[in-house]
């Protein structure tokens, strides 16, 4: 096969660009790259500004460039006879056909391969499949991005790449991956036919430390072989005291990481959690940014559970944080701590593969989406080859990757358990083994909880436990002692068991059925013909109940916070009129479950009691999970709709662009404080919790109050510490608050504070190039900014990004912000906290407003009403703490390193203004603070950067 990878630069979209570069390579058959042609193309028009921002070229450039037919004759004759390649490839062929046909040739008739599907088999688990990245990842040469000639070599190394490791993979997988194309007629499909045959003839194999099982080359391993982290019998800590401990690691961690200097704060965080965790009692510490806090609890919990040999459970709120442990520092660790220890990752279930669903799934190419699903199954089977976790972490899964995910991962309901013909290679029993084994799990908040609610079924049994971003421990668990339903889980869960009478798992169990021909098989046949029609009530029932339910929303406009997102709390006391209706439809979707459930219960244990249905034992199991969901689901509806507890908050979310199909049911506990302190702080003997933001004017009665600490502090089972913090905030942080800014009421901005607000948003951007964030608390304020601010920064080449304006998700923005420095980037609640962009990328943090949450919702509603029972007051024993903790997490955004500087402005004048004021600006850990005329503060900022380059 000879490729010829294509690439070209356009000044536009398809139907209105025009070409005014391509770059060509050209890779031979022995796979070396013969030669990369070049050339500029002069266009009709002139160059928009956005493209010359983007790829550089000029219209300078372009003037005494060949014209389109000039250039078409060069191109053309190369592209005899090869396999035409591109990234995205789509784009570029439309221009080569449209220019193809305006200068009088024949269409492009052979095949095309696009080098992002290429990536996707081949590197599972890439984050990004841009080029630029790419290019990075594999460190290639790209000199120039966004330049034709440049992007074709850059592209073509790519291809050579992805070659090399379809040449390395096993024969096996080469055959699966071949065969899951067969069916459709592609170039993709043509291309793994070929590559088979020509794998085929090979005499030497690669297998490289594979194992091969039921046709697939895995990765991992038996986890029946899993060995304990030591031997038994020698503690390694029997005879070495913690500071002796401490001591060794420190020299280790010196010589192998020569940057390694020890912090006093962390010092600090040392002594205090071994103290908590040895005198059993409970610890709040808050440790800032930079305090290396993740090493400041780790360290004691590897000790004290090899030296007890009792376990350390640590748990963080985002997976996030739980992958950045695993992949960072207990790496680090494994290395420095002069004994073996082992430390493992146990996620929800759901992160987990499960291999017999999988195989079931592609065998019979089971597939929602045929296009997008098989090159997810191909994606997956070369994941195999590579992953010992099974964790869906490490898959780069694209559109509708996430729905295909669900459709195999591993649950509870639907476990063979010890029958399963995948059990010694199961990953999520493999990472509940390891997690027996270790000494240290780290596992995240919600996991905690729905460990807790299955009666500690799900981790192992723990006695000592450490809580990072332990803020966020008490919505985790209102979340999860309370309920959340969503109407596509409900209608998801239907369509799985029956869509129509060709998909769906009860049609499939009902054609194996149809095949055996025996006479138990007609009649149960005929209880699934039966089921049919019960399953439609539900299903009509479920989407009225919810088209009902939504009708109760009010159309008001901007509600707290996201684009779209409608909010409405519902009253026990008051419920709405017309209520008996809805509750009446309620009876009977529980009517019809509860025969459903009890009709196919007993037909799948009759099929279980009979040895001989093998082929339809997986597909038993899978539909007893179904029915299992069902039943969650009529008690969840039930107790919703019940709506009798007076201490429970019940409300409903939806978008109003999708309307009822989006619709959420919430019932949460007003005070979780008593349930946290029944079943946490008092059944464990220590409780270590940390974030960076636990204070609030240096007092943590904040925290304590709410998560049921107050008889432990009573008791003197209770210490709090506020770490110093390791930065010199007053040399690398200024605020400034522009004294004269106009004020808000309400989520929306006049026209005067708007337009003030871009000007100055944009005179700062100009100044720090870039590098901003803004943060806001309404949607619509940020809707209001971002087309002015876009056009006033249009000129300067800066660009702006807007959350919930542009599409993609939250991570996509962040990258995009990373990748191009002069961009400015508008978010709201979620950017608040959790987003870490270390060094130069950010050096502007502008905060409109202060991050109160909105009162209207019914969460915060509720606990008003509660404290004002209890005579205290919400504003200051609420709000005010509630938004001191966010705007802290905002400011924490700014400083990440020692070396990092950065200029905060905070628009809203409440700080200086109001009694409450102070508490926000006295809990910041102490950057320089100014005020100042708003015309005063640019030259202030500039002045203020500067000086960095002086000093």
């Amino acid at each position: 096969m000879k490729f010829a990878v294509l690439d070209f630069e356009t000044t536009g979209t398809q139907s209105v660009g025009e070409i005014i570069q391509v770059g060509l390579a050209i890779i031979e058959e022995d796979r070396s790259i013969s030669r990369v042609y070049g050339s500029y193309v002069k266009p009709e028009g002139p160059i928009p500004p956005f493209i010359t921002g983007l790829t550089g070229i000029t219209d300078s450039d372009v003037q005494d460039a060949p014209e389109l037919e000039e250039m078409m004759m060069e191109l053309v004759p190369l592209l005899d006879d090869v396999v035409l390649v591109g990234h995205n490839v789509a784009f570029d062929f439309h221009f080569l056909q449209s220019a193809l046909d305006r200068c009088g040739y024949l269409p492009f008739q052979g095949r095309i391969l696009d080098t992002i599907d290429f990536l996707k088999i081949c590197f599972p688990s890439l984050t990004s499949y841009q080029l630029g990245n790419v290019s990075s990842h594999f460190g290639l040469q790209h000199e120039r991005p966004h330049q034709a000639d440049s992007d074709a070599l850059a592209t073509a190394l790519v291809l050579l790449r992805c070659l090399d490791e379809l040449y390395s993979l096993p024969l096996l997988t080469v055959q699966r991956l071949t065969e899951l194309f067969a069916g459709e007629d592609s170039d993709l499909s043509w291309f793994f036919e070929g590559l088979l045959s020509e794998r085929e003839l090979e005499t030497f194999q690669p297998e490289g430390d594979l194992q091969f099982y039921r046709q697939f080359a895995l990765a991992v391993g038996d986890w029946t072989e899993l060995a304990p982290p030591r031997e038994d019998g020698d503690n390694p800590l029997e005879q070495m005291s913690f500071e002796a401990y401490l001591n060794e690691v420190t020299e280790r961690l010196r010589s192998i990481l020569p940057q390694y200097e020890s912090r006093q704060a962390q010092e600090i965080m040392f002594g205090e959690v071994i103290k908590a965790l040895e005198e059993e009692r409970h610890l709040l510490i808050e440790a800032g940014t930079g305090t290396g806090k993740s090493l400041g609890y780790l360290l004691p919990a590897i000790y004290q559970s090899v030296r007890t040999g009792q376990k350390v459970m640590v748990s963080t709120h985002t997976i996030n944080l739980q992958d950045q442990l695993r992949e960072r520092d207990i790496p680090l660790l494994t290395e420095a701590v002069p004994f073996p220890f082992k430390a493992a990752v146990f996620k929800g279930r759901g992160h987990y593969l499960c291999l017999r669903k999988f195989e079931h799934k592609i065998n019979k190419k089971d597939y929602a989406s045929p296009r997008e699903d098989t090159l997810t199954s191909a994606q997956m089977i070369v994941w195999l080859t590579q992953t010992e976790s099974g964790d869906d972490e490490e898959l780069n899964l694209s559109g509708r990757g996430g729905d295909f995910w669900e459709t195999v991962a591993s649950d509870t309901d639907s476990c063979l358990g010890r029958s399963c013909p995948w059990f010694r290679k199961c990953y999520y029993h493999r990472a509940k083994q390891e997690a027996g084994n270790a000494d240290v799990v780290i596992t995240n908040h919600s996991k905690l909880f729905a460990d807790m609610k299955a009666g500690h079924q799900l981790l192992p049994s723990y006695e000592y436990l450490v809580i990072d971003e332990a803020h966020q421990l008490e919505e985790v668990a209102g979340k999860h002692l309370g309920m959340h339903m969503k109407h596509f889980t409900v209608s998801h869960t239907l369509n799985r068991l029956y869509k129509d009478s060709r998909t769906g798992q009860l049609p499939a169990l009902r054609q194996i059925l149809q095949s055996s021909g025996s006479e138990q098989a007609a009649e149960w046949s005929g209880i699934i013909d039966r089921l049919y029609p019960d399953l439609l009530t539900v299903k009509e029932a479920w989407d009225l109940l919810s088209d009902k339910l939504y009708a109760l929303i009010p159309e008001r406009a901007d509600s707290a916070g996201e684009a779209g997102q409608l909010v409405h709390r519902l009253l026990p006391a008051k419920k709405p009129k017309g209520w008996e209706e809805l509750a009446s439809l309620e009876s009977t979707l529980n009517l019809s479950l509860s025969d459903i459930i009890r009709k196919g219960d007993k037909m799948l244990a009759e099929m279980r009691d009979q040895e001989s249905q093998s082929s339809a034992d997986s597909l038993v199991t899978d539909i007893g999970g179904l029915f299992k969901d069902l039943a969650d689901i009529r008690e969840q509806v039930r107790f919703f709709m019940g709506m009798n507890d007076e201490n429970v908050v019940y409300w409903l979310e939806a978008n109003g662009n999708y309307r009822s199909k989006s619709l959420q049911l919430y019932a949460v506990p007003v005070d979780v404080s008593s349930q946290l302190k029944e079943l946490f702080f008092d059944k464990k003997k220590s409780a270590v919790l940390t974030s960076a933001t636990l204070s609030v004017d240096k007092s943590f009665q904040y925290m304590i109050d709410n998560l049921g600490l107050n008889e432990a502090q009573e008791e003197g089972k209770l210490s709090t510490v506020q770490l110093p913090s390791p930065f010199k905030y007053r040399d690398q942080a200024l605020l400034v608050i522009p004294r004269d800014f106009p004020s808000v009421k309400g989520t929306v901005g006049d026209a005067r504070f708007v337009d003030m607000l871009v000007r100055s948003l944009a005179e700062a951007a100009v100044t720090t190039r870039g590098r901003m964030l803004v943060l806001f608390t309404s949607y619509k304020m940020l809707r209001q900014v971002y087309d002015p601010l876009k056009e006033a920064l249009a000129s300067e080449e800066i660009a702006v990004l807007g959350q919930g304006v542009e599409g993609g998700s939250r991570s996509k923005l962040l990258r995009r912000f990373q990748e191009n420095s002069a961009s400015v980037l508008l978010g709201t609640s979620s950017f608040w906290e959790g987003v870490d962009i270390p060094g130069d990328a950010l050096t502007c943090l502008a905060i409109v407003r202060l991050p109160f949450q909105p009162p209207n919702h019914p969460l915060a509603e509720a606990k008003a009403e509660l404290l004002q029972a209890q005579k205290k007051n919400p504003f200051m024993k609420l709000s005010v703490p509630q938004a001191v903790i966010r705007f802290k997490q905002g400011f924490g955004r700014l400083v990440r390193t020692a070396q990092d500087r950065g200029i905060v402005i905070v628009y809203d004048t409440r700080v200086i203004e109001s009694y409450y004021g102070k508490y926000f600006l006295y809990s910041l850990p102490g950057p320089k603070m100014e005020h100042m005329s708003t015309e005063q503060m640019v030259p202030r900022i500039a002045e203020w950067l500067q000086q960095d380059g002086a000093s």
